[in-house]
């Protein structure tokens, strides 16, 4: 089992390297590929030192599966290069989320869609993940009409550079910004690029992948996408309106019941889901369930989950052992 890792000196590719550790992923051979700059250097996986090679090598070396996350220019050119010598690819990026012809692929909930015919699959963005995680079984039950987001997301999702920004605000040090503004002790109504529609990119990717993850256009979605200054772990807080009313008890007993989501809602406690707690984890974290009083068959939570685990490298290797489980390899 070859498996190439494409951008494996970023933030993402080290967490995949990570997850393939922990979850005992079969790799006899792997291929770490990063940019030019990086070629030659070393990487350690399970106690064994990799040199770091070019992406041409890797296409040539013909891996089983290519876990890419090097944005979109870099898989757009080269995720087809490597389905045409038979490779796999899961791709992390958002070139391929929403091309007619691909899947967008959250196991727990739309794996079974996969064949072996499937040479590139998009994993989903990390804010979009954790929400229709805890959407998609209440969908089932009771039927979803319209659902409000707000984001609180980790810079952590921007890259090294905005955690190095966030870091260096913190500690009164001048440094590269990867944002427009200071983020220490601030938050941004702005995530991605803005839309001549006045949306975000962020935010026009989490309505249109729900829609295509739980394969039903007729669900109404608005979002706002804020980042704030935490280094990783994204929060949500979520209204949800359903066709038919619902029974608190019963949404909870729905929730505890959904493999990958674990619920912490425990008020007279103060147990909640935090993304300080999340860190590491790779379950999607749900609380703070209650009636939306203002409004019938409606409902609050709060969803959390670590963005470079669930909401990235643990989902595209969790995409990989739904493949290798099914013999959709090829």
């Amino acid at each position: 089992m070859k498996v190439a890792v494409i951008g494996v000196t970023g933030m993402v590719g080290r967490e995949m390297l990570k997850v393939l550790e922990e979850r005992n992923f079969p790799v006899d051979q792997l291929l770490p590929v990063a940019s030019e700059k990086s070629v030659g250097q070393k990487i350690s996986f399970r106690g064994k030192e990799y040199s770091i090679i070019t992406i041409d090598d890797a296409v040539k070396i013909k891996p089983a599966i290519a876990l890419f996350s090097a944005g979109s220019s870099v898989s757009l050119e080269y995720a087809p290069k490597f389905a045409e010598v038979g490779t796999t690819v899961i791709d992390n990026s958002s070139a391929w989320r929403m091309h007619p012809e691909k899947k967008l692929i959250v196991p727990e909930i739309n794996g079974q869609i996969l064949t072996v015919t499937d040479k590139i699959i998009a994993n989903p963005n990390c804010s979009t993940i954790q929400l229709v995680m805890v959407l998609n079984p209440l969908h089932k039950k009771y039927q979803i009409k319209r659902i409000v987001v707000s984001t609180y997301q980790s810079v952590s999702g921007t890259g090294k550079a905005a955690v190095n920004q966030l870091m260096n605000e913190r500690n009164n040090v001048n440094g590269e910004m990867a944002y427009p503004y200071q983020i220490d002790l601030n938050c941004l109504p702005q995530v991605d690029v803005f839309l001549d529609s006045g949306y975000t990119k962020e935010e026009m990717k989490m309505v249109n992948e729900t829609k295509k993850i739980m394969m039903d256009n007729s669900i109404a979605l608005t979002t706002t996408c804020v980042r704030v200054p935490v280094i990783g772990g994204h929060s949500e807080a979520v209204n949800i309106t359903f066709e038919n009313d619902f029974d608190l008890t019963e949404v909870r007993k729905i929730l505890s019941n959904t493999s990958g989501v674990t619920v912490q809602d425990d008020i007279a406690n103060k147990i909640y889901p935090m993304p300080v707690n999340a860190h590491g984890k790779d379950d999607v974290f749900v609380g703070r369930i209650r009636r939306d009083e203002s409004l019938a068959n409606s409902l609050n939570c709060w969803i959390v989950s670590d963005n470079l685990r669930k909401g990235a490298a643990t989902n595209a290797v969790q995409i990989a052992e739904y493949l290798l489980k099914n013999n959709l390899l090829g």
